[in-house]
């Protein structure tokens, strides 16, 4: 079984009366990337914040690297990069001299890790300009690089793709990919963008008002999103068979009020009808449904997940 780099177990936070998480309950494997997904408010960064110590949990326990106790929870945080809110940085220096900076105080010795990093998030050639005069998109890159520097086993992104333009966004996607598999780093992150979610993650995560609602594979919610139609007909088993002998490369199933709904279908609806229609068979009804991971969200919340 994968092991486990991130578990919590009933975490719950307060802010006075409000309570921002409620008896979460999470677990990230290693080798994953994990979306988290939620509102504004549904407790997303409070929950990254007790995960790399910046606050504490009321209640729960949280284990990093399979390290639960406080001594060896924090020394475990060292093999954890984090880019949280607003990056962090001396707004006067430059580029360069920030991640200098992180470097040094990482205790990291090998000055090339610098220009390493700044080459790997696309910021070489900003390297001498003043943090003060960088772009939205431009800042979020930094903060990655600076979360990046000291080659972490994880990484931990609040809204990293937040001010990015298109292209800036496509290369993040390609980013993080291309460091889950090639360095083999598990990816902790938060989206408001939840299509990019759906292009990146390999786990999900759906929170809402403090509580964790749901977690499923990228498979899994593929086969729950996934196009489907749904025909009502006068005879479904020898529809069926007619699926079978026209058209083997479709799936289909006939569900329980005797309906054949094929997922991810091939062809076009006129097709599926027609097909009934040459085979004396009546078609009563047709509806092609098609959900997104917004729609699947607002269901979910909503308690209607198989709506």
């Amino acid at each position: 079984m994968t092991d486990c780099v991130i578990k919590t177990c009933g975490v719950s936070k307060n802010y006075g009366k409000l309570r921002a998480l409620d008896g979460v309950s999470v677990t990230v494997r290693r080798g994953e990337i994990y979306g988290l997904i939620g509102d504004n408010g549904a407790g997303k960064t409070t929950l990254l914040k007790a995960l790399v110590g910046h606050i504490w949990a009321d209640e729960g326990e949280i284990s990093i690297l399979s390290s639960d106790i406080p001594a060896r929870l924090n020394a475990a945080r060292r093999q954890v990069g984090a880019m949280i809110e607003k990056v962090g940085y001396f707004p006067n220096l430059s580029v360069e001299k920030n991640m200098e900076y992180c470097r040094i105080l990482k205790g990291i010795p090998d000055k090339k890790k610098t220009a390493e990093v700044l080459e790997l998030v696309g910021l070489s050639e900003k390297a001498k300009s003043k943090c003060s005069q960088l772009s939205m998109g431009m800042k979020q890159r930094l903060g990655l690089a600076i979360a990046l520097i000291g080659e972490p086993q994880i990484l931990i992104l609040d809204e990293p793709i937040n001010g990015l333009d298109p292209s800036g966004i496509h290369e993040f996607r390609e980013l993080f990919k291309r460091l889950n598999v090639q360095k083999n780093i598990t990816i902790l992150l938060s989206s408001h963008i939840l299509s990019e979610l759906q292009q990146t993650a390999t786990t999900f995560g759906f929170l809402s008002k403090g509580k964790l609602i749901e977690e499923i594979s990228r498979e899994k919610l593929l086969e729950k999103c996934a196009d489907y139609i749904e025909i009502e007909l006068s005879d479904a088993e020898a529809y069926a068979a007619l699926l079978d002998k026209r058209f083997p490369d479709e799936n289909y199933m006939i569900t329980p009020d005797k309906k054949v709904r094929l997922s991810n279908p091939k062809r076009l609806p006129a097709d599926y009808s027609s097909l009934a229609a040459q085979n004396g068979i009546l078609v009563t009804g047709l509806e092609h449904h098609a959900r997104s991971l917004e729609d699947y969200y607002m269901n979910l919340k909503e308690g209607k997940v198989n709506a």
